[in-house]
């Protein structure tokens, strides 16, 4: 049954309090105003969404101020004589009994229980996910990748039909092909209409004499395709690329979905991504940070060449502009940033010690407090 509320009501008798009170408008309101203080009491008060007690004696009296102030007639022997111009009057109307029957509408529809037209209604295709796993140098300079993709499609031997080849789908005599069930009820508010999807039909309008054996009568099969991708330069882990239209097929004329794909970028050994800078840690020995030097270094785009100057410290940063990683859609690079780390030998000589100490501090020398530190310089080439 459609609501609960109104199979249980009883005999209302009528109020003695002012309609327009009821219905919280002044009595210059238009009908307008008058109307949509209704809808919105009414559906405030339903005894279908509202479980307070009180509830459905207000809903009757909401209707009721409703009946009277939104009838011409009514109203004006209501405003010259009150309740007693009203005697001998039939209660309710048309328009009355309209309105609520829209306002069970939205709360039909408010319940999840649509009608046949609203179940046959074209509706989009389910959305797909597949996940896609890259080498990090694919992800720089972009790739072609073959996917499997599992997904519905309209059956090869019935053409969506459902029915056998050769065969047809009958009009459904429950429903007179409208893929809907009807049922009116009297009630003291007037007409009520029941509607529901067909049960016969499932809201096709349809019925299935000979289901088709490749698709069992649902029209679709699962099929396994290959799928020819190609995924752009520069996307990072977690990137999900939308393929419009590669999802899942729509019912009842609607649109296919869409296929996702879930990017996976294996990590490089050396390299670490930060958006599109790209960073990599270099160990040079203690006579390269000395006296300086010109060293090759890898990035994303080829091999560099890294001026080493004299005299730098252990945590220095250098920055290569524009041989980071492609930037998705914009076009251009980002930067490649270079943590230079002095390696400090595990194992000296004799004659290596003696050397380096006519180079630098006796070995009893205090230690020299640094004023800045490797996690400054990353901050401020970030920042920058």
């Amino acid at each position: 049954m459609l609501f609960r509320g109104v199979g249980s009501f009883r005999y209302h008798m009528p109020t003695t309090r002012d309609y327009y009170e009821i219905l919280g408008v002044p009595r210059n309101a238009d009908s307008d105003s008058i109307r949509n203080a209704f809808r919105g009491l009414a559906k405030q008060y339903h005894p279908d969404k509202n479980k307070d007690p009180k509830a459905e004696e207000r809903f009757k009296e909401i209707n009721e101020a409703y009946g009277v102030l939104s009838d011409d007639q009514r109203r004006a022997a209501y405003d010259r004589f009150g309740h007693a111009g009203l005697n001998g009057m039939p209660f309710g109307n048309a328009a009355g009994v309209g309105d609520l029957g829209d306002l069970f509408e939205e709360f039909f529809r408010g319940f999840g229980m649509g009608t046949g037209r609203a179940y046959r209604s074209p509706r989009r295709g389910a959305d797909l996910q597949v996940e896609v796993r890259l080498t990090f140098d694919e992800s720089v300079t972009g790739a072609e990748k073959e996917l499997e993709v599992t997904r519905s499609e309209v059956c090869s031997a019935c053409r969506g039909s459902k029915a056998e080849p050769g065969t047809t789908p009958i009009r459904c005599n429950a429903c007179g092909g409208t893929g809907e069930e009807r049922r009116v009820r009297q009630t003291f508010l007037g007409s009520m209409v029941n509607v529901s999807v067909c049960s016969k039909c499932g809201g096709s309008g349809e019925v299935i004499s000979a289901p088709c054996k490749v698709c069992r009568g649902s029209g679709l099969e699962r099929k396994t395709r290959k799928v020819a991708v190609p995924i752009p330069a520069g996307v990072d882990d977690g990137t999900q690329i939308r393929l419009a239209g590669e999802g899942e097929p729509g019912t009842f004329g609607g649109p296919p979905g869409n296929l996702f794909l879930l990017v996976r970028v294996r990590p490089h050994e050396y390299f670490r991504r930060s958006n599109i800078d790209l960073w990599m840690e270099l160990g040079i020995n203690f006579h390269q940070a000395a006296a300086g030097t010109d060293v090759r270094v890898a990035t994303a785009n080829g091999e560099a060449t890294l001026h080493i100057p004299a005299g730098t410290q252990p945590g220095q940063v250098f920055r290569l502009r524009g041989k980071g990683m492609p930037r998705l859609q914009h076009g251009g690079n980002g930067d490649f940033f270079v943590v230079v780390n002095v390696l400090i030998p595990a194992t000296l000589s004799a004659e290596q010690k003696r050397l380096l100490s006519q180079l630098g501090l006796p070995k009893d020398a205090p230690a020299q407090p640094q004023k800045r530190t490797l996690i400054d310089s990353l901050k401020d080439f970030r920042n920058e």
